[in-house]
């Protein structure tokens, strides 16, 4: 049987220029994932979606479960029928959203017990449940079930947490039906100790995941933390396996984690942003909703080719913002997410050409420029 398959086709410093097939498409790495949790990127059709850019999606087992239910979905064809996306798709297991319901659930080695944050219904949710939920979903990569260390914790707390994260691992791997061109990612956990870090990759490893995500980042540390974790946990992980960053996050976040060798993310910053009127740019962050945008006839940005940039000025999307309507947030979530897809595009060509590090430090120089100035 041919699981999911990853191709390394170019490196540049630690950056990795890849290739991920799937029984669903093919995914050109370094890739973000845009998030559509409920079975929808918010305030973005399919068909935008794929205009930005966009080879993956991901969706989220805890939400999906509650609502409509995994079964339903199932029964009316899968995930991908569903919400009338052909291209792959990652689920998150639920973990860390089962988690963040400190009030809501109670954990133990079996799983985590928990009610719903919509109708306060009693539910379970172990490995298993978890992955079988994934399964029903038919989604291209499966996540295992893990506990999301909080940050800070001590040592002594990050390795119980690991340790129970490892034992569910196996109990998700065990679980997973393998299939054609789908396959499992194990989760490595151990919040900011080394060495818990490598306790947690020499248990997944042997598991022989098809990929490895690297959990329990942007919880709050901070990225110079964030990026010595990676610096200390990319290099033991399977060069012949894809590396998924969870959560990340913002555009130097991004960058800096290319750099350090990861291949995936995800984030829910370019919609949120979105919505709040918040744009991300080459000259750094925008907020549409200040006054100074009010009479700017400029696009967002000259170089770019989404609708918002192309169509619309500063001033017209101001008003959209302050007025609340429904556009201004599907014209900004569409810049950010093209915008997002845009600089893995510029960086997967980095690193063909073995200049990722130049790319970073040009992209850096932009960032700080600021776009109060005309731009070049």
């Amino acid at each position: 049987m041919t699981r999911l398959r990853f191709e390394l086709l170019n490196t540049s410093g630690r950056g990795r220029r890849g290739r991920i097939f799937t029984a669903h498409g093919t995914v050109e790495t370094p890739t973000f994932m845009p998030v559509g949790t409920a079975a929808t990127v918010k305030a973005m059709t399919v068909d935008a979606v794929k205009a930005t850019g966009a080879q993956i999606v991901l969706g989220n087992t805890y939400h999906l479960m509650l609502r409509p239910t995994a079964e339903r979905i199932a029964r009316l064809g899968g995930l991908h029928k569903f919400m009338n996306w052909e291209g792959p798709i990652l689920t998150d297991s639920g973990g860390y959203q089962v988690m963040s319901l400190t009030a809501l659930r109670k954990m133990s080695e079996d799983g985590v017990t928990f009610r719903s944050h919509l109708d306060g219904s009693a539910h379970t949710l172990t490995p298993e449940r978890s992955t079988e939920i994934q399964n029903l979903l038919d989604a291209t990569i499966t996540m295992a079930f893990d506990e999301c260390t909080p940050y800070p914790a001590t040592h002594a707390v990050a390795q119980k947490s690991m340790e129970l994260s490892m034992r569910w691992a196996e109990r998700s791997r065990k679980a997973f039906v393998a299939r054609p061109g789908y396959g499992q990612f194990g989760i490595v956990q151990g919040s900011v100790y080394p060495d818990l870090r490598a306790r947690s990759m020499d248990a997944l490893i042997p598991m022989d995941f098809e990929g490895y995500a690297v959990g329990g980042l942007a919880v709050g540390e901070g990225q110079p933390i964030m990026f010595a974790v990676l610096d200390q946990t990319t290099p033991r992980l399977p060069v012949e396996k894809p590396r998924y960053l969870m959560g990340v996050g913002k555009p130097a976040d991004l960058v800096g984690a290319v750099q350090r060798g990861i291949d995936m993310f995800d984030c829910v910053l370019p919609t949120r942003s979105g919505r709040t009127g918040q744009a991300f740019t080459r000259r750094g962050t925008v907020n549409i909703r200040n006054a100074r945008h009010q009479d700017d006839p400029r696009p967002l940005d000259p170089q770019c080719t989404c609708p918002a940039c192309s169509n619309y000025s500063r001033a017209y999307l101001h008003h959209l913002a302050r007025s609340g309507e429904i556009l201004g947030a599907m014209l900004l979530t569409w810049h950010n997410i093209h915008y997002y897809q845009e600089l893995m595009a510029e960086m997967r060509r980095a690193i063909e050409e073995d200049r990722l590090d130049a790319f970073a430090a040009e992209f850096h120089r932009e960032q700080a420029a600021g776009d109060l100035e005309p731009w070049k």
